[in-house]
């Protein structure tokens, strides 16, 4: 097995940007370059918002977490923030629906980065990492499953860190503390395949974190840069991965209680989803054992 991991190994998914990815389209229409995440940082907070055919659920998730932070904003001058929703190749009017909120706050609060191709959700967030311009970088999906407010509960376990080593730490909202409610609610397959994937995260990779897919993170900028830039996933386990090169890393990872309620929609096929990353599991821990994948860090351009 470890054999067949190296020799499968694929080398990193390429970080160029199609032409077309090389700008947000402004409230105005125009095009305006997308910045760097290597570039100096010049808002507190972005919040980067994968989104695949989300036109139905993107409006909830989007109306709180725009409502929160406007109403921040107003309390503390200081505080400044952008919201980047990353259209990944959707086929509905996902941009539409993102452009509607553009127009509405600004395209400097409000920015839509469409991809020409679907990447997943772990390419998606990447490329919307990697054109932000925040301190700290919160990833937030785009159901709205978690209440924002409860950013102010991840922050404080980002500042629990403190001092970080080289600016880099992150802060994970987490569900473990609602696992006993969702399983009376699921069935018995779906709750066998949940164990058993959280014990394959444990056993492989990950085994500070009780929840490492809850889609509500937040990085500093230099965490986000060293993470992502190193990611090989880039699908529906790039989380276990992300968090396992933090640990390789030894970045401090805090594990944060947040508020969280199913939606419906989710995109996730539960058999074949969870062999794919069972498998993708153990691909990680083969791969970076045998030297296929190495913690190098690459420019997007």
């Amino acid at each position: 097995i470890c054999t067949i991991a190296h020799v499968t190994a694929k080398k990193m998914p390429t970080l160029h940007r199609h032409e077309e990815e090389k700008f947000f389209v402004n409230a105005e229409g125009r095009k305006d370059p997308v910045p760097s995440i290597h570039d100096p940082p010049t808002r507190e907070l972005s919040v980067v918002v994968p989104s695949y055919n989300e036109e139905d659920r993107l409006p909830l998730m989007m109306d709180e977490a725009l409502d929160y932070l406007e109403k921040r904003q107003k309390r503390d001058a200081s505080f400044t923030y952008e919201v980047i929703v990353v259209n990944d190749g959707s086929k509905d009017q996902t941009t539409k629906v993102a452009m509607e909120y553009c127009k509405k706050y600004g395209s400097d609060k409000v920015r839509v980065l469409s991809l020409v191709k679907n990447r997943g959700k772990g390419g998606a967030v990447r490329m919307g990492v990697f054109s932000s311009r925040g301190k700290k970088i919160l990833m937030a999906d785009a159901d709205g499953a978690t209440k924002f407010a409860d950013i102010e509960k991840v922050e404080e376990g980002l500042k629990n860190l403190q001092p970080w080593p080289n600016q880099m730490a992150i802060s994970c909202g987490s569900r473990a503390h609602l696992e006993k409610d969702s399983i009376a609610k699921r069935s018995y397959f779906r709750t066998l395949l949940m164990y058993g994937f959280h014990f394959l995260v444990w056993f492989l990779c990950v085994k500070e974190i009780r929840d490492t897919q809850c889609g509500f993170k937040l990085l500093t900028r230099e965490a986000a840069l060293r993470t992502f830039s190193t990611l090989h996933i880039e699908r529906w386990a790039f989380d276990v991965e992300l968090l396992y090169i933090a640990q390789r890393l030894k970045i401090p990872i805090a594990e944060v209680a947040v508020n969280w309620t199913e939606i419906e929609g989710s995109k996730l096929v539960p058999f074949w989803s969870w062999l794919q990353m069972g498998k993708d599991l153990l691909f990680i821990r083969l791969r970076y054992m045998t030297g296929a994948w190495q913690l190098e860090t690459r420019k997007c351009n």
